[in-house]
């Protein structure tokens, strides 16, 4: 088909090699798609040297599995492409993943897209001196080095979009940046080495609706120009950097911005007033930085708010009343501030799927605001000074997925209706008052059988939900460690932790069926009886703590076959018998894992060799304890004896004269026998 012109076959399962002569052929091709395949094998530029009438080349994601190589020696290309995407492939792997050489000479890019592709090399800045028609540059996700340099005499009026994110790019964003690219919609320069300021000349992209400068190294304040002149922007995000002075300027007009995120860097002060005119905010997050004072009364103003995160401040109690008409919000975290004691009772937050309020020094029974929020998937009031018991309603919030309470007061029996929480994922009841036994129906509960939705933000319509995704943390105590979940790790982990309580009688056997559970802590309670032999039945525990109990019986063999138990703990209990063979992950455990308990036997224990069998040891122990017993009675009754013996004698000598004087002249005639 020599007249072919277009050629697409994007979005099928192709796989196999692309054939080089069927390019090579094909003369007349003006544009070609070959995107979101899964085509393996090695591509070959080179075979599209003669395509002079080729404009158009789109390579997108082919699963990381095609291999595409620009550096043949002996070709010159005949064609000036204007759009060229390669995204997801392994680029110019024989060469070291060089920028593509035959880029020099393209001079009528509009569109450039190089993302995930391995590329290495300084930014390649004489791409923008020689195509100043160039609309769009994507880099991301490479290892491109160096400073982004930008000629101050350039003029790209055309560029709308531009991203070299999750690169490792250093030095300073130019001071003119602001007048070369003045039409720039879409700026993401976020996971970089950048330092410095922000630019004030920022404030010139009037166009601009999405900045992206997290992960950086950037001090300073936000400049006054780019909060009072960008008013078309969406979103800005300054995140994990160390800027400086107020939230945002006090002249700020950023009145359609939806998402600010200004999380882990140094900011003081107040929340900014200035805040008031971004009236269409639906993301807030300021986490993690210095701020002081108390939530503001014009909060409540914000009722398209989502997404509310202040955590890891100075900010103060009482939360104002004007707080209980964000009845929208989605996402709250007013953990590790000091807001307490009491959440208002007007509080109706029916919406809410994720709430963190650890460490705010709150008081009193569990929230009973909570009970209309059956939305609700992650719970997080962890390291109050809340009281009472767990209620029962609690089972009425069917969407739960995460429940953290530890280190309360809480007390009584765990509800059985945690039971009817069949989306369980994380339960941390640990460091309470909790009494009573480990409720056997926790077998009904998944405990990471199932997916975590994805749709759990789907009310933003108009942002990405990938990166929302991201703000929700769950903090969680495994392997003797506080760990943060994010993402899709989130999705992945599993576990219960009942320690530090005072949890009675025996262990559920049904416990060993929740076969995806990945921690299980039951550490410091008085639990009693032996180990389940079921625990043999969880295949994905990582994390196995049971120390600081009174167990007693033998350590089931079975538990070897744990091949992905890294942390085992069974310390300070009274369990009896031979440690199981130091087989697969059990040779990897040392002494401190079965310390505190005298009747074990075995390696990596040193005080026996572990010879005789669990009862000969028990037996021999016994018999041990037994012969020291009695041979300390009969010290004591020797001792005894002696003493009331030496004393009869000397007071028969003192009352009788006639033997005193045998003695004393048997003695004498002794005395010369003695040299």
């Amino acid at each position: 088909m020599t007249s072919l012109r277009v050629l697409i076959v994007r979005n099928n399962n192709f796989s196999g090699d692309i054939p080089s002569c069927l390019l090579s052929n094909l003369k007349s091709l003006e544009s070609i798609d070959f995107s979101w395949n899964a085509f393996e094998g090695s591509l070959s530029l080179a075979s599209l040297a003669n395509n002079s009438n080729l404009e158009e080349l789109y390579l997108h994601d082919n699963r990381h599995c095609l291999e595409v190589n620009t550096e043949e020696p002996t070709w010159f290309p005949s064609f000036q492409l204007k759009e060229f995407i390669l995204s997801n492939c392994v680029l110019n792997k024989d060469a070291n993943g060089i920028i593509p050489s035959f880029l020099i000479e393209q001079y009528a890019l509009r569109t450039l897209g190089l993302s995930h592709s391995g590329m290495i090399g300084n930014f390649p800045n004489w791409l923008l001196d020689n195509n100043v028609n160039l609309t769009s540059l994507e880099l991301k996700g490479n290892h491109l080095s160096g400073a982004f340099n930008l000629p101050s005499n350039l003029n790209l009026v055309s560029m709308e979009r531009l991203d070299a994110s999750v690169n490792i790019i250093d030095g300073e964003l130019p001071s003119w940046i602001g007048s070369i690219l003045p039409n720039l919609g879409f700026f993401n320069m976020s996971n970089n080495l950048l330092k410095g300021r922000i630019p004030p000349s920022m404030g010139n992209m009037n166009q601009l609706h999405f900045l992206d400068l997290s992960n950086n190294g950037l001090t300073g304040e936000i400049p006054e120009t780019l909060a009072k002149n960008c008013t078309e922007l969406l979103l800005l995000k300054l995140s994990g950097n160390n800027l400086q002075g107020q939230m945002l300027p006090r002249n700020s007009s950023l009145t359609n911005l939806m998402f600010l995120d200004l999380a882990s860097n140094s900011f003081t002060g107040d929340i900014s007033p200035s805040m008031m005119n971004t009236s269409s905010l639906q993301v807030l997050d300021v986490s993690n930085n210095f701020l002081s004072g108390t939530l503001p009364n014009w909060i409540g103003g914000f009722q398209h708010l989502l997404v509310l995160m202040l955590s890891g401040n100075l900010l103060g109690g009482p939360l104002p009343l004007s707080f209980c008409s964000m009845q929208y919000l989605f996402l709250l975290d007013l953990s590790n501030n000091n807001l307490g004691p009491n959440i208002p009772s007007c509080v109706n937050a029916p919406f809410v799927k994720s709430l963190h309020l650890a460490n705010d020094t709150l008081t009193g029974h569990f929230p009973e605001f909570l009970l209309k929020c059956s939305s609700i998937v992650t719970l997080d009031l962890r390291h109050n000074a809340l009281s009472g018991e767990v209620p029962n309603w609690i089972g009425s919030l069917w969407n739960l997925k995460f429940l953290l309470l530890q280190g309360n007061n809480f007390e009584g029996l765990i509800p059985r209706d945690l039971c009817l929480l069949k989306n369980m994922s994380i339960l941390d009841l640990s460091n309470n008052n909790l009494s009573g036994q480990i409720p056997s129906c926790l077998k009904d509960v998944r405990f990471g059988n199932d997916e975590v939705t994805t749709d759990l933000y789907g009310l933003f319509s108009d942002l990405d939900d990938r990166d929302l995704l991201q703000l929700e943390e769950v903090k969680f105590t495994t392997k003797m460690r506080l760990e943060s979940y994010k993402g899709n790790i989130l999705k992945l982990m599993s576990g219960i932790d009942l320690s530090r309580n005072n949890l009675r009688g025996f262990i559920p056997p049904v416990v060993g069926y929740l076969s995806e559970i990945r921690a299980l802590n039951l550490s410091h309670n008085h639990l009693t009886g032996s180990i389940p032999k079921t625990f043999s039945n969880l295949k994905n525990i990582e994390s196995l703590d049971l120390s600081y109990n009174n167990l007693t019986g033998l350590i089931p063999p079975q538990l070897i076959e744990l091949y992905t138990l890294s942390n085992f703990k069974l310390a300070y209990n009274n369990l009896s018998g031979r440690i199981p063979d130091r087989k697969n992950q059990f040779g990897t455990f040392g002494e401190e894992s079965y310390e505190g308990n005298p009747l074990l036997c075995g390696l990596p224990l040193t005080r026996c060799d572990g010879s005789n069998s669990g009862h000969g040891t028990l037996q021999s122990v016994n018999h041990t304890r037994e012969d020291d017993s009695w041979r300390e009675a009969f010290l004591w009754s020797f001792a005894g004896s002696y003493v009331v013996a030496f004393f009869g004698v000397v007071l028969f000598l003192y009352v009788n004269s006639y033997y005193q004087f045998v003695l004393v002249k048997l003695v004498r005639k002794l005395i010369p026998l003695f040299p």
